[in-house]
C-alpha cells in the first residue's frame, strides 16, 4: 500500500527543517530547541484525521500532522524520520518492530487509558516515553456498565426488539415466555474484578440498585472495602463462586489474557451474568459461546471483543443466545472525548517544553526509562524531545514482571 504523505498544519514563517548528513549524530538528547529561530518539532496523529482540538494547544510549539494510518506501513517516511511526538487512538498497534521505524520519536501519548496496543517495555528501552489519559471517561464507562447490567437483568433490550418486530406479547403466558430469564436485582451479588476508578464508580452505582457488591483486586490497600461499604475477597476463585453477576474492570496484560475461559467459567455460579467493558482479550469468546449455548452463563454483554470491529459473519458468538454486543462505545460522550483529546495534547506539550519523564503526568513506562541509566545501559536523556539525527539506542533491560491485575492500570477501559 502506498504511503500517504502526512497532512501538515503549520504557521507561516516557520523555517524548513535542515537535512542531516548520513554521518550526523547527536549522542546526547538535550532540551528541545524551541523558539522563533529554530524549526518546530513534528508531532503526528497516527490513526486519525481530526486535529481540531489538539492544534490550538500545540500550534505555538509544534508542527502538527495527521497520518490516518492503520499500520506503520501506511505512515509517510517524513513522519517516521522526523516526528518527535505521536498521538494515537486504539486502531493502530506499535510493537517493537514498529517502534524501530521511528528515527526520532521521543514520546507517544495514547488518546485513552489502555496501552495494550503499545509495547511499552520496548519503547522504554529505546528512550521513548509512553503516556496515557487515565480517568477521562470514568463516568461514561461506569454508566454504560450499569446500563448493560440492567439490560441483562430486566431483558429490556430483547423485549424492546420483540415489540419493535411486531411480536404479540399480551397476557401473562405470552409475557412469561418473552421475558424468561428476567431477574430481581435487590439482594444479588455483583462481583467486580479490578477496583480502579471505573470499578469503584460501578460499585457506588450498583449499591443504589440493591446489589451486594464484592470485589477482587490484590493491589489495593486494606480498608478500601470499608470506606466504600463493600466486601473484599482475596482470590479470583472466590469472586467467581460468590457472584451472581461478574463485571470486568482490569487492564489487559500477559497474565490475565483470556481470564474468563472454560476453566474459570466452570467456577462461576450456574446462570450467572457476565459484563466486559474493559478489554476484549480478557474473555475467551469460544468458551463464552459454549457457556451461553448450554445456559451455564445466563446472559452476557460485551462492549469489547477479541477482534474489533466486531464481525458477526466470522465471530464464534454470532449465533449465541442472550448476548448483547456494543461497538467499543462505553467510553464515549461528546464531553469525555473532548476532554480526553485536550489532556493528550497537553501531555505532548509538556514533553516538548519540559523534561521527560519528570514533566509527564501519566508516563506508564517510567521505570524502563529510569532503569536505563541505573543499569548503565546507555546515556540518560531526561530533558525535552531528542534532537533530529539522534539514533543512539540503549541496550536491553530486565523485564519487569506484571501479575494478574496491573497495579497501575486497573481501569482497563476500552476505547477507552
Amino acid at each position: 500500500m502506498d504511503k500517504r504523505p502526512p497532512q501538515i498544519s503549520q504557521s507561516p514563517g516557520v523555517m524548513k527543517r535542515p537535512r542531516l548528513e548520513n554521518n550526523t549524530m547527536i549522542p546526547i538528547r538535550g532540551p528541545i530547541p524551541n523558539g522563533a529561530a529554530v524549526p518546530r518539532p513534528l508531532v503526528a496523529l497516527l490513526d486519525g484525521r481530526d486535529c481540531s482540538v489538539e492544534m490550538p494547544i500545540l500550534k505555538d510549539v509544534a508542527t502538527v500532522a495527521f497520518c490516518d494510518a492503520q499500520s506503520t506501513n501506511e505512515i509517510h517516511e517524513k513522519v517516521l524520520t522526523e516526528a518527535v511526538g505521536a498521538l494515537m487512538w486504539y486502531t493502530i498497534t506499535l510493537n517493537k518492530e514498529d517502534l524501530e521505524k521511528f528515527k526520532n520519536l521521543r514520546v507517544i501519548v495514547r488518546i485513552g487509558s489502555g496501552v495494550d496496543n503499545i509495547d511499552i517495555k520496548a519503547a522504554g528501552e529505546m528512550g521513548i516515553a509512553v503516556c496515557n489519559v487515565p480517568g477521562f471517561c470514568v463516568e461514561e464507562v461506569a454508566d454504560s456498565t450499569i446500563c448493560l447490567i440492567l439490560n441483562l437483568y430486566r431483558r429490556t433490550y430483547w423485549l424492546a426488539n420483540a415489540a419493535k418486530d411486531g411480536r404479540k406479547i399480551h397476557g401473562p403466558e405470552a409475557l412469561k415466555e418473552a421475558a424468561t430469564g428476567t431477574a430481581r436485582i435487590r439482594g444479588d451479588t455483583l462481583g467486580i474484578i479490578g477496583l480502579g476508578r471505573i470499578g469503584t464508580a460501578v460499585a457506588v452505582r450498583a449499591k443504589v440498585f440493591g446489589f451486594n457488591v464484592i470485589f477482587y483486586d490484590p493491589y489495593l490497600p486494606d480498608g478500601v472495602d470499608r470506606s466504600l461499604g463493600i466486601t473484599r475477597v482475596y482470590s479470583l476463585q472466590d469472586i467467581l463462586f460468590q457472584s451472581d453477576c461478574i463485571s470486568l474492570h482490569c487492564s489487559l496484560n500477559e497474565h490475565n489474557h483470556k481470564l474468563i475461559n472454560d476453566f474459570t467459567i466452570k467456577q462461576m455460579r450456574p446462570g450467572a451474568f457476565l459484563i466486559n467493558t474493559a478489554r476484549g482479550m480478557l474473555v475467551d469468546e469460544a468458551a463464552l459461546a459454549a457457556a451461553l449455548n448450554d445456559g451455564r452463563i445466563r446472559a452476557a454483554a460485551l462492549d469489547v471483543q477479541e477482534s474489533e470491529p466486531y464481525n458477526p459473519a466470522t465471530s464464534v458468538l454470532k449465533d449465541c443466545p442472550n448476548l448483547i454486543i456494543t461497538p467499543h462505545s462505553a467510553f464515549y460522550s461528546d464531553q469525555a472525548v473532548f476532554e480526553m483529546r485536550e489532556m493528550a495534547a497537553g501531555e505532548i506539550r509538556r514533553a516538548i517544553i519540559g523534561h521527560i519523564p519528570e514533566s509527564m503526568r501519566s508516563c506508564v513506562n517510567k521505570e524502563y526509562l529510569l532503569m536505563r541509566s541505573v543499569n548503565g545501559s546507555g546515556p540518560s536523556f531526561p530533558y525535552g524531545v531528542r534532537h533530529p539525527g539522534d539514533t543512539t539506542q540503549p541496550h536491553g533491560i530486565p523485564h519487569h514482571a506484571h501479575v494478574m491485575l496491573d497495579p497501575k492500570h486497573t481501569d482497563g477501559t476500552g476505547e477507552h
